[in-house]
């Protein structure tokens, strides 16, 4: 999952970058926002952490602009704990979850997958089709109640394509939200994760699991 952490703080969101990149997640940063507006207007994110005091642009202005222009991603606004009325403003603006500094990392990645979680429609933390279970917490796969090891990047595709079930995903799609802006569009590098991880999912479950619908995208396929 990627997210865009936007945050003045230059050792807070590095901080935050590098223990949620440990978490399995894919970050973006910007110390600005400007810079935090414009990126999570051009790219697709699973989520955004949001500081409300920022030097240029304040974060209210920039979720009431991201809302106004139909950005959907789930906001989660990072706060002072003398922030109240701001908080609340956050909420009543668009903001899907709020959390105070100073927090845990553990909790910030609880309310992260809490969001997404709700964002896609789902209740349960562990994503369960048909005899596929993925876990994201433990980034763990089980078919037919056996482990499936995956490479990092292997498990970002499925957990993606797991989310966006029973939808036809395109690679464009999967790479947007499994790399961060760093990423070569034309780089061949998503075409053998993919085809790796297919392997792996048809060899546990004894057929094709992970089905390419040509000139549309990537479907599940398990009863």
């Amino acid at each position: 999952m990627r997210l865009l952490i936007i945050e003045d703080n230059i050792e807070l969101a590095n901080s935050m970058k590098i223990g949620l990149e440990k978490m399995g997640f894919i970050i973006d940063v910007s110390n600005t926002g400007e810079d935090g507006e414009e990126k999570a207007s051009v790219n697709e994110y699973d989520a955004i952490l949001l500081d409300l005091n920022l030097p240029d642009i304040d974060g209210l202005e920039i979720l009431k602009y991201l809302r106004k222009t139909m950005v959907s991603t789930p906001v989660i606004i990072i706060t002072a704990r003398d922030e109240t009325s701001q908080l609340a403003l956050g909420l009543d603006t668009g903001a899907d979850d709020y959390i105070t500094k100073p927090f845990q990392l553990l909790e910030l990645r609880a309310r992260i997958q809490a969001v997404i979680r709700r964002f896609h429609g789902r209740t349960n933390p562990i994503i369960n089709i048909g005899e596929l279970k993925l876990n994201p917490i433990t980034r763990t796969v089980e078919i037919k109640n056996k482990p499936v090891i995956l490479a990092i990047k292997e498990f970002d595709i499925l957990e993606y394509i797991c989310y966006r079930n029973p939808a036809i995903v395109s690679s464009e799609e999967i790479a947007e939200h499994i790399y961060d802006e760093s990423f070569d569009p034309f780089s061949s590098v998503l075409r053998v994760h993919i085809a790796r991880l297919k392997k792996k999912l048809n060899n546990a479950y004894g057929k094709d699991v992970l089905v390419n619908i040509r000139g549309k995208g990537y479907v599940l396929c398990v009863e």
